[in-house]
């Protein structure tokens, strides 16, 4: 599952800071990666060592066995809310439908690192989709759209607002924290629509609903995760739009350079290829099975050395970027991560 959010929209960690931790991080080459064929557990001879390319482009390798479960963006809602409103759910929905990652990636692009605001990104982006209804169903009905306290959330929120109000809604914005202070108001009808995600939501549902140790009920098929959700949602009082194919999910970056010379797409070429990979991500990472556990046991990758650092933050990032580690994880839909493959 996702790792732990906290705010993406926050300011980036003070230079010294970054720079100290990345230096215990030991040289490029370093916990024995400096090049040649090693040993395997087998008796055999495992993947050569690659070094690492430093370069700002940073690129997923595809989690080509499946190891991370869907994160796609859907619209949660208030039932009740929308009880008798035919309108709001296919709106809501047609915003599904314009975005994919490569969208979603642009869009925090324009945001966290070009620095425009989410309001005037929504803007334009519901205007170069065309998403602005011809129709007013709304007729002034109001309506809150909520977003979690990080700035993708705030952006989609943005979105689903300003297509409401084309619609003839009284549509406005609200940020509530994280999805323990959200999810409770938009149950309650505080707030009527918020942007979120299929599998993380699912098991906080299931969590909440059925105890921690229930059976997981997310899992890489979307539409079975979606079925799920649906049937969850309903006993805490939400509806769901349309999932869209854009996903914000764990996903584990190299350079783009890193992965041109060894010639990577996917995490089983990193597999295959190259032994003795130094991983980068939250402290968490070590015990999670999404991350350093399922890499070694799903993929067989050979990590011999650790850095904590941050789950898909600015540490991880400009550690890849200096070569200090050749694996990082992220989150898919980073506005810093190249579209080329």
């Amino acid at each position: 599952m996702k790792t732990t959010r906290t705010s993406r929209s926050a300011a980036v960690l003070a230079t010294a800071a970054v720079l100290a931790l990345l230096t215990a991080c030991g040289d490029s080459g370093s916990s024995g990666t400096g090049g040649g064929a090693t040993a395997s557990s087998d008796g055999g001879e495992a993947a050569a060592t690659c070094e690492a390319v430093p370069g700002d482009e940073l690129v997923v390798l595809e989690d080509d066995k499946n190891l991370q479960t869907v994160d796609n963006i859907i619209p949660a809602v208030n039932a009740a809310a929308i009880e008798g409103d035919d309108a709001i759910l296919p709106l809501l929905s047609s915003v599904s439908e314009a975005l994919d990652t490569d969208k979603l990636i642009a869009l925090n692009k324009a945001v966290d690192v070009e620095r425009e605001s989410s309001k005037d990104v929504a803007a334009q982006f519901v205007a170069d989709e065309g998403l602005a209804s011809k129709d007013q169903p709304g007729d002034g009905t109001a309506v809150v759209v909520g977003a979690g306290n990080f700035s993708e959330s705030s952006t989609l929120a943005e979105i689903y607002a300003a297509v409401l109000t084309s619609a003839g809604y009284d549509a406005s914005t609200q940020t509530i924290g994280n999805r323990e202070t959200y999810l409770p108001a938009l149950e309650d009808g505080t707030l009527t629509v918020v942007p979120e995600y299929v599998g993380t939501l699912t098991e906080f549902i299931n969590k909440a609903e059925n105890g921690a140790d229930a059976e997981t009920l997310a899992s890489s098929d979307l539409d079975a995760t979606v079925d799920a959700l649906t049937t969850i949602g309903e006993t805490v009082g939400l509806t769901f739009g349309t999932a869209s194919p854009a996903q914000d999910q764990n996903a584990f970056a190299v350079t783009k350079g890193f992965a041109e010379a060894n010639d990577l797409t996917t995490l089983s070429d990193l597999a295959e290829a190259c032994g003795g990979v130094i991983l980068g991500a939250g402290p968490e990472c070590t015990e999670r099975p999404f991350c350093q556990p399922g890499l070694e046991e799903t993929y067989g990758i050979d990590v011999a050395s650790f850095e904590a650092l941050d789950a898909g933050g600015p540490l991880t990032k400009t550690a890849l970027q200096q070569g200090k580690i050749t694996l990082g994880l992220v989150f898919s839909s980073d506005g810093q991560l190249s579209t080329d493959a």
